[in-house]
């Protein structure tokens, strides 16, 4: 069963953590035209075609944020689930 089902995804602009491997946990994202800060990442896990974060943002709420790691690996996608 998997964890997270994409057909409600939304289009997001993320900026991410850059260390030493390159971009690797977001930070912050845009929502509805206004920027949220990651508080904590609750969880990340990945699948064959992406990577996903469950975090908890600025506005209290919980999100999981899927980044495609095969043609476009900066295609970000954004479901609130909390």
């Amino acid at each position: 069963m998997r964890e997270h089902d994409q057909k409600n995804d939304s289009p997001v602009t993320v900026q991410c953590y850059a260390g030493y491997k390159g971009e690797q946990e977001p930070k912050r994202f845009s929502l509805a035209e206004r920027w949220l800060e990651v508080e904590e990442i609750l969880k990340k896990w990945r699948e064959p075609a992406a990577e996903f974060f469950r975090v908890r943002a600025s506005d209290g709420r919980i999100y999981v944020l899927r980044r495609g790691v095969e043609a476009t690996p900066n295609n970000w996608s954004i479901e609130p689930i909390g």
